[in-house]
């Protein structure tokens, strides 16, 4: 029997053996922006788990583009090899390879959330952040420095240098974290953007920053591989970005040479009021596939196998991302795999644990340019 999970799924040159993929999760576990071993154990084992993309955890453009000091980066080319090393492992597991760039504005300069949510002191290496407007997240939060005009060139510029990085590094993939309260996201909501230049007001103008980083981005990322995005769907909060905002864009995403919305949600304001359960984020997805015409990925309290390829067959979604449930379970693609009676190979350290049908697995190479 055939699912709609386990089918393959083509974006550009780059094509996933499956829909599923493990969803870029913070692990605040590096030194100055490094990957290190926990990274490479991590998710070498969700790609030997099967899963067809691993995508990285938010990646800081700049060292005051991080959540804490434990984020990883992609603001300097020493990081690349560790990277690199990363790389070579998931392709080795048949995966493909992604990762999120990210500015964290307004929500950066924290400690690392295993002490606690509380601002770093100046002598624990904490920064001045930055945002749309002098408008902090919460109490706790810094009141963050409003990008000067002059300044927001830089910005944009920052998101193309990571994105030639990791094209050094080797990824699939790309996706640009416009999502979750962050930078491009405060850009876009009128509960953060309180602006009144270009950047501010309408929902052209709220929507500028991540276009012109969008093409800064695809302009050294090369035409044959893809580029995703990062978006919140709804603020889940008045006044704040509607589902209505995504579809449309989503629309100028496509325009702009985005090959997939990654569609989640919230993360703008601490008050947000969100109706969380199974898939309640799914519908955003499959709108947004539908009403802009453009491949989406669903995220959110997706946790079993039958569940995640109904997304799929049910046209709400092209890939399932991911989080928790992979966290608790590496090796969840090979278990629904078995739960749905499908055949899927496994990496040839592990056969003796496969069930007898389970062909070995070979390695992935990544695609060529084609000029």
């Amino acid at each position: 029997m055939s699912h709609s999970l386990f089918s393959p799924f083509k974006l550009r040159s780059v094509e996933f053996t499956n829909r599923i993929g493990v969803s870029p999760m913070c692990q605040y576990s590096s030194e100055d922006g490094f990957a290190a071993d926990w990274h490479l154990v991590h998710l070498g084992s969700r790609a030997q788990g099967g899963a067809g993309l691993v995508i990285l955890e938010a990646a800081a453009v700049v060292p005051e583009g991080r959540i804490s000091v434990g984020d990883l980066g992609l603001w300097k080319d020493e990081h690349i090899p560790a990277l690199a090393r990363i790389v070579a492992f998931l392709h080795s597991q048949g995966a493909r390879a992604g990762i999120q760039l990210a500015h964290a504005g307004r929500k950066g300069s924290m400690a690392i959330p295993f002490a606690g949510e509380r601002l770093l002191l100046p002598a624990e290496g904490g920064w001045q952040p930055v945002a749309p407007s002098a408008v902090a997240f919460a109490p706790n939060y810094a009141v963050p420095k409003a990008l000067h005009p002059s300044a927001i060139a830089g910005v944009i510029e920052t998101f193309a240098q990571a994105a030639r990085r990791a094209l050094e590094a080797g990824f699939d993939l790309v996706e640009i974290h416009a999502a979750h309260g962050y930078l491009l996201h405060q850009f876009l909501s009128p509960l953060a953007n309180r602006r009144t230049d270009v950047y501010g007001g309408s929902f052209r103008n709220r929507t500028r920053l991540l276009l012109e980083v969008v093409d800064a981005v695809r302009a050294v990322w090369p035409a044959y591989l893809p580029l995703f995005v990062r978006i919140s769907a709804t603020d889940w909060a008045e006044d704040g970005w509607t589902v209505d905002e995504s579809v449309e864009l989503a629309r100028l995403l496509r325009e702009q040479g985005v090959d997939l919305v990654d569609v989640s949600s919230g993360g703008q304001v601490p008050n947000a009021q969100i109706p969380v359960g199974p898939g309640f984020q799914v519908g955003f997805s499959g709108r947004i596939r539908r009403e802009a015409n453009i491949p989406t990925a669903a995220v959110g309290l997706i946790t079993t196998p039958a569940q995640a390829d109904a997304v799929v067959a049910e046209g709400n979604a092209d890939l399932v991302l991911l989080g928790r449930e992979m966290l608790r379970d590496p090796n969840w693609p090979l278990h629904a795999a078995a739960e749905l009676d499908e055949l899927v190979p496994w990496p040839n350290q592990y056969l003796r644990a496969a069930p007898h049908h389970s062909p070995a697995r070979s390695a992935v190479k990544r695609p060529e340019s084609a000029d």
